[in-house]
């Protein structure tokens, strides 16, 4: 089948995709966007987490096919136009959140999505909001300071 559907604001296609075929597969391997991680390839891990339509998603385990006409935002398209990072990696980066950053792009999406929901999140609802989300490197501190950084800043523009 041809993928006809729109990543980070603009137009895109793929030929021959299985409509079984992952969206993360898709967006990394056919699209070039590999920003979002391969971890666990079972939805346990949110490496891989993009928003579809607005919601956040484990792309892993979305079939291909049911982007078709969709929108699709990757960590590739947090950034504002003309700026190299958006609010929320900047704070990850001046926390001091990121180590070896394969989980980083799945916590932007999911932090991101929860200060655009809850601007002052308790460290509770940011608690849960990452719950999903799965770290090997940190103790996850440096991530929750760094959400709450993030939310600061927000409150500060």
């Amino acid at each position: 089948m041809r993928l006809n559907t729109k990543v980070n604001g603009e137009e895109v296609s793929a030929d021959d995709v299985w409509a079984g075929e992952s969206l993360l597969h898709v967006l990394r391997e056919r699209l070039g966007f590999p920003g979002s991680k391969n971890a666990c390839e079972q939805g346990e891990c949110g490496s891989c987490t993009v928003y579809l339509d607005g919601s956040p998603v484990c792309s892993c385990l979305v079939a291909a096919g049911q982007a078709e006409g969709r929108e699709v935002r990757t960590v590739e398209g947090l950034a504002p136009e003309g700026k190299d990072f958006s609010a929320i990696q900047s704070a990850f980066v001046d926390a001091g959140a990121v180590q070896c950053g394969f989980c980083t792009p799945g916590l932007l999406m999911q932090a991101g999505e929860l200060i655009e929901r809850e601007p002052d999140p308790s460290d509770s609802e940011i608690r849960e909001a990452l719950a999903g989300n799965l770290c090997r490197c940190t103790g996850y501190e440096k991530i929750l300071d760094a959400v709450r950084l993030a939310a600061a800043r927000r409150g500060d523009e």
